[in-house]
């Protein structure tokens, strides 16, 4: 029923995420060693969303349905969201201007207050195409619109029954783990596409390589490569990677995410031999690096 075998992953996290949940919310305190893991996949349940919005996890559109909700859930936003923001408009356009969630719309720098305020300029920006897409549903395409707004009544309905069942376990189990979701696959969009050039063909996304981060985000470190062949499964995108790295700036290849942000937040300010140079700007002022 899986259309790639590689998805067994997505169902065992899928499986995981619930049993924790499930776990968390039936103990009597807080246990650490289940909320660490918990948040984990609350954030994995993000980068399931891009994956199953990019290539359906089944050949059944009943289990695809199913997944959209469970998606929704964990996540903490309705899966269609990811249609008129990130299909339609993210992959048309590319970090340019025309784009919702651009890096640069107020300022070119590339430091540790551009990229804690750009979740929430980010998502702000998006909400006009999300609401703009449920009212062209209306006329285009009702069943698609019953099921944006199925999304939306089951995630309202999540949290409200969480909220009066215990407002505590709520806030806890679904509220933040939903809202660190949101938060980091936003972040994580900044980090590979902020300081690229979004005009050049090699050059408009920055991958993080490393094997771990791969593993942990169902291999979405491979960016240029996600945005050359976006209906590529996830599973596929470490060997395509490898086939173009050589064309991508080196500065673009990132062998660690961890080494990058201290290096880029942590570092740089104070080290101005550690800063990179905006590489669209570069192009903009003829000299590209």
């Amino acid at each position: 029923m899986l259309r790639y075998k590689a998805d067994l992953k997505t169902l065992l996290w899928m499986i995981l995420t619930t049993t924790l949940f499930v776990a968390l919310w039936r103990a009597p305190a807080l246990s650490w060693w289940l909320y660490v893991p918990f948040v984990y996949f609350s954030i994995a349940a993000a980068i399931m969303a891009h994956n199953h919005n990019h290539v359906r996890t089944w050949k059944s559109g009943l289990l695809n349905h199913a997944t959209d909700i469970w998606i929704t859930l964990f996540y903490g936003y309705p899966l269609f969201a990811w249609i008129p923001t990130h299909n339609q408009n993210h992959h048309k356009y590319n970090n340019t201007k025309p784009d919702h969630t651009h890096t640069w719309r107020f300022w070119e720098a590339n430091s540790l207050l551009t990229l804690l305020a750009y979740p929430a300029i980010s998502a702000f920006y998006q909400q006009p195409a999300i609401g703009g897409y449920l009212t062209s549903l209306y006329s285009k395409n009702r069943p698609q619109l019953y099921a944006g707004v199925t999304q939306i009544v089951c995630l309202v309905a999540w949290v409200a029954t969480a909220l009066v069942l215990d407002w505590r376990k709520a806030l806890l189990y679904v509220v933040i783990p939903q809202q660190v979701s949101l938060t980091t696959v936003l972040v994580f969009n900044y980090l590979q596409h902020v300081h690229a050039d979004e005009e050049d063909e090699w050059n408009h996304s920055r991958n993080f390589t490393g094997w771990l981060l791969n593993f942990l985000m169902f291999n979405n470190g491979c960016h240029t490569v996600h945005h050359i062949t976006p209906g590529l499964h996830w599973s596929l995108t470490p060997a395509e990677h490898r086939k173009l790295a050589h064309k991508i700036n080196p500065a673009l290849n990132e062998p660690s995410l961890l080494r990058y942000l201290v290096r880029t937040y942590l570092l740089a300010p104070f080290v101005p031999s550690l800063r990179h140079e905006s590489m669209r700007l570069a192009r903009q002022a003829g000299s590209r690096p």
